[in-house]
């Protein structure tokens, strides 16, 4: 007699109106280990995903996300899965046994293709093809063109990732390399992260570059670049040391174990920032220090965005008004113009654009306007003139450390300054910069 239990499905979604194809229900990945051994000459990737995971809900039937890619075997806690299909970039699972709640599960997905970017509003995002080699662009939806994931930041986990490739390259990726080995012209390099990663900050980078390090200590430093950039590599980067001590005062310490920084051969509209690595093209490196505005920005991500990452796109400001903040304190600790006067300076250019948009809530389309941006670091500066830098300073410490790796909100921000610094303006001040069109006057 067949079951008149009806089957449950998770949701095909994380619920984000900004990416409401991208991320799924039902459960929560925990651990990716992925395999991938890839073709630099035809873009050919054969890979295997061991993704650990928990079930959130009871689920007969869950979904990846899974773009451009072929999947050719799915076992579910080692059992081959009822039934696999493919469409609207999801692979979606149907398990031979129902997963309970809290239970955690292991999906194997082998697959194979030619990865390339995906087209989204935001332009084209994902693994991306080099003239000689590969990068990554994950943020917002990019992750799921080189691995099936549950892509959506509200969802981090751990990572191991091992590459294979031809051993002319060098291989970079997130967290420590743990081990390197070579056979038949051919180089595996595997990298361990034990810290919780969101899916779009999963990053693979692949190029003829050499390798320098910079420091070891307090955080392992290295940069990676072409042979024919050494000289304006080392004088562009040559601060980096310097900036990491910076930063680690005032937003406290540097959250993971090192920090890589990659410069390719090729020309990049701006430089990418992934977990414990930052990628810039070779236009950022002018051996003039004519990038050390991006340098500030892409490494303060890793305490923002990074480290402490939105639960919802549409708090992007947490993230990118901290980074363009970051810029701003980097110049007026070089002696240029100080973060007061860069405040003063872009309110009013931001005075001459349309007052339309509401930094909080900007919506999918102008998630990544330079406003949002603007704006998020204009009510930093905001708080940081009501609080002192005293205050300001110590706060902004305290809360990288409460939510060091973890998710963040700007109703949890502003609770935790406002307790932290009893102070009331904190929720004013957000809502005159962040929850409001109109422009406020500094």
């Amino acid at each position: 007699m067949p079951s008149t239990t009806p089957p449950n499905y998770g949701s095909a979604s994380a619920g984000d109106p900004y990416t409401p194809t991208s991320g799924n229900g039902g459960y929560l990945a925990e651990h990716y280990d992925l395999a991938l051994d890839y073709r630099v000459a035809t873009n050919r990737l054969n890979a295997t995903a061991t993704i650990t995971a928990r079930a959130t809900s009871r689920l007969d039937r869950f979904s990846l996300d899974c773009a451009g890619l072929t999947v050719d075997k799915v076992t579910v806690n080692g059992v081959a899965a009822r039934k696999i299909s493919q469409a609207s970039r999801k692979l979606v699972i149907t398990t031979a046994t129902t997963l309970e709640p809290g239970e955690s599960f292991e999906v194997l997905v082998r697959y194979r293709g030619a990865p390339h970017p995906v087209r989204s509003a935001w332009g084209e995002v994902g693994w991306e093809e080099l003239d000689d080699g590969v990068l990554v662009s994950g943020q917002p939806i990019g992750a799921q063109t080189w691995f099936p994931c549950n892509d959506h930041p509200s969802n981090k986990a751990t990572y191991r990732i091992s590459v294979t490739c031809e051993s002319g390259y060098t291989v970079i990726s997130n967290g420590p390399l743990v081990s390197q080995s070579a056979r038949s012209g051919r180089t595996t390099w595997t990298f361990a992260v034990n810290e919780p990663v969101a899916t779009y900050l999963a990053a693979v980078s692949i190029g003829r570059y050499r390798r320098r390090d910079l420091a070891a200590a307090p955080v392992a430093q290295s940069i990676f670049f072409p042979a024919n950039h050494t000289s304006k590599v080392a004088t562009d980067f040559g601060r980096l040391g310097e900036m990491i001590t910076f930063f680690s005062e005032k937003f406290g310490p540097y959250p993971f174990s090192s920090y890589s920084v990659v410069v390719t051969d090729d020309e990049l509209e701006i430089p990418l920032e992934a977990h414990g690595l930052a990628v810039f093209g070779r236009n950022h490196a002018d051996g003039e220090h004519g990038s050390d505005r991006l340098i500030a920005h892409e490494l303060a991500h890793q305490w923002y965005g990074n480290s402490l990452t939105v639960s919802h796109w549409r708090d992007i400001w947490l993230q990118e008004g901290f980074a363009c903040y970051a810029e701003w304190l980097w110049e007026e600790q070089r002696g240029g113009l100080t973060a007061d006067q860069n405040a003063r300076a872009y309110r009013n250019e931001l005075n001459k654009l349309p007052k339309d948009l509401v930094v909080g809530d900007a919506g999918p389309r102008d998630m990544f306007d330079d406003r949002v941006y603007k704006r998020g670091a204009l009510a930093l500066h905001a708080i940081r003139v009501s609080l002192g830098d005293e205050a300001f300073f110590s706060a902004l410490r305290a809360y990288t450390l409460a939510f060091r790796h973890g998710h963040v909100t700007t109703d949890a921000f502003i609770t935790f300054f406002a307790e932290h610094t009893g102070s009331r303006v904190i929720g004013t001040s957000i809502d005159r910069w962040i929850r409001q069109a109109a422009l406020p006057i500094l």
